[in-house]
């Protein structure tokens, strides 16, 4: 964090518009994590109408996506940032980005749970999903914090954690599969079980995108595509 400036320049302006920004991200991927728990919420109790309002609230997430964009626009026409501020808003707008897409796929986890709220035996499955869900709601938390606080140790531990979901997510599909060729009926239900499914594994992708987001951000280095554990060796 030390080789950081932000919100150290002459203008107070200046500062008051990077540290604006960096809050509406905050708040963006707060109300992302609402969302998460909401399509989990729909998964565990077979709610619609919470299915209902998670779907409805997803065009506040895309309008939040938009206002931060264009406020990251704003500054670097007119502030020209260069080094560290530059990184910043770089590292904001791809955020943003993971975090609007977050939220589609927990609108689209709603969307299936409420599909599937009146077929038992596929209900009976969700318990698993909605284990695999808080799993990378955990990690989504732990990847803003990382943000917040330019914690980049705290970036390596969420990232890290993305090998456990994938091998939680590739033990899921495997019983999903086992339950379609004991019942063929249930194909068209497990289908829409495995794309939730999938759906929640996805969310944990992004939430490793921020936490490389974060190391760039704070030591300037690109890691995607890397093995992000090997980059602190110096």
């Amino acid at each position: 964090m030390e080789n950081l400036n932000i919100g150290q320049h002459i203008s107070r302006r200046y500062n008051e518009e990077l540290e604006d920004i960096r809050n509406r991200v905050l708040a963006m991927g707060g109300l992302v994590e609402q969302q998460i728990q909401g399509a989990m919420d729909v998964l565990e109790n077979r709610d619609v109408n919470q299915a209902t309002r998670i779907i409805e609230n997803d065009h506040q997430v895309n309008a939040m996506e938009v206002a931060i964009d264009e406020e990251c626009n704003y500054v670097l026409a007119r502030r020209q940032p260069a080094a560290s501020d530059l990184r910043l808003i770089v590292a904001v707008i791809k955020t943003i980005t993971d975090l609007e897409r977050i939220g589609d796929e927990a609108e689209r986890i709603a969307r299936m749970a409420s599909k599937l709220a009146d077929q038992e035996y596929v209900t009976r499955l969700f318990t698993q999903i909605h284990n695999l869900g808080q799993h990378v709601r955990i990690m989504v938390h732990g990847a803003l914090d990382a943000f917040a606080h330019l914690d980049t140790d705290k970036a390596v531990e969420v990232w890290s954690e993305d090998r456990r979901v994938d091998s939680e997510y590739d033990s899921l599909m495997r019983e999903l599969m086992t339950y379609m060729m004991e019942d063929p009926r249930s194909i068209p239900s497990i289908i829409q079980a495995m794309f939730a499914a999938r759906a929640i594994e996805r969310i944990g992708d992004r939430a490793t995108n921020i936490c490389e987001y974060v190391i760039y951000l704070v030591k300037g280095k690109d890691v995607r595509h890397t093995r992000v554990d090997q980059q602190f060796d110096d």
